[in-house]
């Protein structure tokens, strides 16, 4: 049996992989590592909702994966469980650039 100390133990890591198991959680914190992003541009980025843009970066910010921080009119996220960006980059060694590949991005290049 394990002792209450070594229990909760697991069941924060179990919480912490359980915040990055989902595919928009894991883009998100890949594309926020060392750089920091509004959810606007993550929304024409992931070309997802905004409301639901916004549910993915609570649950993160929830388990102190990521922090918003206001900066003028807009809050920007970086990551800030370090924990959480080595299992990232573990996972995703290749990393991602999601600004390569969105509509706001292609409107640059054109």
């Amino acid at each position: 049996m394990l002792g209450e100390e070594r229990r909760k133990r697991y069941e924060e890591k179990a919480e912490l992989l359980k915040a990055l198991a989902h595919p928009v959680r894991l883009c998100i914190v890949t594309n926020l590592l060392g750089r920091e992003c509004n959810v606007g541009h993550m929304q024409d980025c992931l070309g997802l909702p905004q409301s639901t843009v916004s549910q993915h970066l609570a649950t993160l910010r929830g388990h102190g994966i990521i922090r918003g921080e206001r900066k003028g009119a807009e809050v920007v996220y970086r990551v800030i469980n370090e924990e959480a960006a080595e299992i990232v980059r573990i996972l995703l060694p290749e990393g991602d650039d999601l600004t390569l590949s969105s509509p706001a991005a292609a409107e640059l290049k054109s």
